[in-house]
């Protein structure tokens, strides 16, 4: 597979997704009629109006985590998690003690793609995928409608917790399947680094969006 590494920047010691989450991103525009004068005659004419929608087109990658999170196929998990960790092992120099993946916002589903890719990641690696450590003790909203930076920040503010210390000296992978913003990574490494303590902490997340919302 084809990838396109983005940096990531944030709170964290380095940053990376495997690419972007769209290659492209085209409006589609209403097409409206209006009447022109062409050579001294009125003359109907199409021409574009209003945005009404989006003709989007994904990366090989997002497309397949688009399979894996709203269509539920998760014979994409290891199609994923293995191009993951294939990136992870060109990062020697991290070297990781264990994975911690974002816990999810919404916590009802039997499913949950972060977890999963997470698990697997962690087994091609040998790595420690840790559940339980860092707890989401808030329930926040979606935050990509949320466009102003400090209304984010404070609906993410104690959202995480981790008892103090419980990392020192680990180097920790805080992964994710989408960066927006990078708020939410942001709060949780914050957490991990912190009160839990941790050596260093990076971050992987499988795509990336153009604009941060």
């Amino acid at each position: 597979m084809e990838l396109n590494i983005q940096k990531l920047h944030g709170h964290w010691a380095e940053g990376f997704a495997l690419d972007q989450h769209t290659a492209s991103s085209r409006p589609i525009k209403e097409m409206k009629i209006v009447k022109m004068i062409v050579d001294g005659k009125e003359t109907e004419m199409k021409v574009p109006g209003e945005v009404i929608g989006w003709n989007t087109i994904r990366t090989e990658i997002a497309e397949h985590l688009y399979q894996l999170k709203y269509l539920q196929d998760k014979s994409y998990v290891d199609i994923i998690s293995t191009e993951a960790a294939n990136f992870l092992k060109t990062k020697p120099v991290w070297n990781l003690h264990k994975i911690i993946p974002v816990p999810p916002s919404e916590t009802v589903r039997n499913f949950q793609p972060v977890y999963e890719m997470a698990k697997a990641i962690g087994n091609f690696c040998r790595l420690d995928v840790d559940f339980t450590t860092m707890k989401k003790v808030k329930a926040t909203i979606q935050l990509k409608s949320i466009m102003d930076g400090d209304q984010r920040k404070e609906i993410l503010k104690d959202a995480f917790d981790i008892v103090y210390g419980i990392l020192a000296g680990k180097n920790v992978l805080l992964f994710d399947d989408l960066f927006r913003s990078g708020a939410t990574l942001n709060a949780a490494c914050d957490i991990i680094k912190n009160k839990g303590k941790a050596a260093n902490v990076y971050v992987l997340t499988i795509t990336k969006t153009r604009i941060k919302r």
